[in-house]
């Protein structure tokens, strides 16, 4: 690691903090952090065991929501193990290729889940707004290119901020990383030359997927809202509403999240810095955490068939 005028030039190893300002009180918060991240992988792998067992579930909405439970469990496995690493064992340092690699699956991830959000939201307002043309609209071959779509997007335009990091940042005024995992913004703030091409691209992509997302999200149920509300039965509507009731609650935690998250992170210079990383921690844990739980209390097809699992267990 060679120095130069009190910078560290193309540095091997960078240190990762944990959560600044926190630093002895963070073995606690890994437990509730690996019980949310134990509860994740156990209720995502729960979802996709009965979706591929359950041939009546082999529908565009619980196939897109297996996109999701797959997604949920790589985005949440990126994070975790380096994280209780750091706060259990002190395991701080990181190869610095390492890090750009676990920033690249960590964005890529989350981006990728927002796309199948997306997915998810035009499959609801197709069954709902044009019930008999669903099922020709959302063949299995439009759900695979759905999913290799999103993930290239995603992974795509997340490597050209790795590229722009490894091209123009050469020179850095430390190596400790004030964060608790490798993510875009702590590494370019890290860099000693002009960094406004790398922020002006990471909030490009922001704006292209999240943004994209959001926006067509919102009108699909502004769009699935008015249709509801025009059906005569009441029951028809509640049976409506109540099939996007949980796409909705998983929309909501993921987003808004996701918006204080960033927003702190680029425009928050006066709150505290514990209080970024707390926030970022928990957009990559809650959502994977969440969306198991409410899927499986809101879909009755997922909820019978655990239940089912559960009665036969205690039968034995």
């Amino acid at each position: 690691m060679l120095q130069l005028n009190g910078t560290v030039f193309m540095p091997s190893v960078l240190t990762l903090i944990g959560i600044p300002g926190l630093e002895s009180v963070q073995f606690w918060i890994g437990i509730p952090f690996c019980a949310m991240y134990i509860t994740a992988l156990f209720g995502n792998f729960l979802i996709l065991v009965i979706i591929k067992s359950e041939r009546g579930l082999h529908e565009p909405m619980y196939l897109f929501l297996a996109m999701l439970g797959v997604t949920d469990i790589a985005l949440s496995t990126c994070i975790l193990p380096k994280l209780l690493g750091i706060f259990w064992f002190h395991s701080a340092e990181i190869y610095f290729d390492a890090c750009l690699f676990q920033m690249w699956l960590i964005h890529t991830f989350q981006c990728t889940e927002s796309g199948v959000l997306l997915a998810m939201a035009l499959d609801r307002y197709v069954a709902i707004c044009d019930p008999l043309r669903h099922a020709a609209i959302f063949t299995h071959k439009l759900l695979t290119q759905i999913g290799v779509g999103v993930t290239l997007r995603a992974g795509v335009l997340i490597a050209l901020c790795l590229i722009l990091i490894k091209c123009r940042l050469k020179h850095y005024r430390t190596t400790v990383v004030s964060h608790s995992f490798c993510e875009h913004m702590a590494i370019v703030k890290l860099a000693a030359e002009d960094t406004r091409i790398n922020k002006i691209y990471g909030l490009f992509v922001a704006f292209i997927i999240l943004g994209f997302d959001i926006i067509f999200i919102t009108l699909s149920y502004i769009r699935i809202f008015i249709t509801v509300f025009k059906l005569p039965q009441k029951e028809a509507r509640l049976k409506a509403f109540n099939t996007c009731i949980a796409h909705i609650c998983v929309f909501l935690v993921f987003y808004l999240l996701g918006f204080f998250s960033s927003f702190t992170h680029r425009f928050g210079f006066h709150i505290p810095s514990y209080i970024h990383i707390l926030l970022s921690n928990l957009y990559l844990l809650v959502p994977p955490f969440l969306n198991p739980i409410v899927y499986g209390v809101k879909t009755k097809q997922i909820r019978d068939r655990v239940s089912k699992i559960f009665h036969l267990k205690d039968a034995s």
